[in-house]
């Protein structure tokens, strides 16, 4: 018999470029708080794994793995994101 999957991790709240994990992690998504024109760009390592994303206010599911380290890119103003993950693959 399965056991259930819990989707809880650690968090990361961003409002600039920088490491949201240093380590292979599952990103569950990220909750925008507050933007204006602000853009986030996803990379694992060197390997981008989005494209531009102009994201709403809200909670925004993007479940992946993440082999090497989570980065975002923020560009743009004023973008509040918090990154929901869980550490280890």
């Amino acid at each position: 018999m399965s056991m259930p999957v819990a989707e809880v991790g650690s968090y990361k709240r961003l409002t600039s470029t920088g490491a949201v994990c240093a380590g292979p992690c599952q990103l569950l998504g990220f909750y925008v708080a507050a933007t204006t024109a602000g853009t986030v760009v996803l990379t694992d390592g060197s390997t981008a794994m989005s494209g531009t994303i102009t994201p709403a206010i809200g909670f925004h599911r993007f479940p992946s793995t993440v082999g090497t380290s989570l980065t975002a890119t923020i560009a743009g103003t004023a973008l509040d994101v918090t990154f929901f993950y869980a550490s280890g693959n």
